[in-house]
């Protein structure tokens, strides 16, 4: 691979594997997602961007809230995230979900193509925030949402990266999440 700046963040393999093993430990012991994204309000027909999607914890149940005319994009930078979320495409005979390998930040969807950019467990982690938040906001419709929450930092810290960014009005904040609309200058 080539010396990318980004190749930072991807996470050891071994590590990956460790951490798509907790998560499936922690899901079984404390099953909350389902009730957390009912608050993202994804509804049949919409197009949703699982950025940083990981082991695809929530890929596959945006996929069935999205329905069969909705579309999940699945986006990691990590190869294997890619590879366990097609196999759980493949598994759950998900047809909507469309795993992304990332190169860097750019994850080369079209431009305003997401309804919902959820972007969960994983914002820690961005050593460039602004060029990340401003990927989020290239692939978001005008109208659509950002659903971010702090992962493993302080929320004082994400809400400062989010404004500092300038490309995103948080909208909305739970003790779980931000929303956020796309900001855009008058005459851009």
């Amino acid at each position: 691979m080539s010396g990318r700046k980004t190749e930072i963040e991807i996470m050891p393999n071994w590590s990956f594997r460790m951490m798509a093993f907790l998560f499936r430990c922690r899901d079984f012991i404390c099953p909350y997602i389902d009730r957390r994204i009912e608050q993202f309000e994804i509804k049949e027909g919409m197009t949703v961007v699982d950025y940083g999607c990981g082991p695809g914890r929530y890929t596959t149940r945006f996929a069935r809230l999205a329905g069969d005319k909705g579309k999940v994009y699945a986006v990691d930078i990590h190869k294997l995230a890619i590879d366990v979320v097609t196999r759980k495409k493949e598994k759950g005979h998900l047809e909507n979900i469309e795993p992304i390998l990332a190169n860097g930040y750019d994850c080369s969807l079209p431009d305003h193509t997401a309804d919902i950019v959820c972007a969960l467990d994983m914002f820690f982690a961005i050593k460039n925030p602004g060029r990340f938040l401003e990927e989020l906001r290239r692939i978001t419709k005008p109208d659509g949402l950002l659903i971010i929450d702090d992962g493993h930092q302080r929320r004082s810290k994400t809400k400062q990266k989010l404004l500092n960014s300038g490309y995103w009005d948080i909208i909305e904040e739970t003790r779980d999440h931000l929303k956020c609309r796309p900001r855009y200058k008058q005459n851009a």
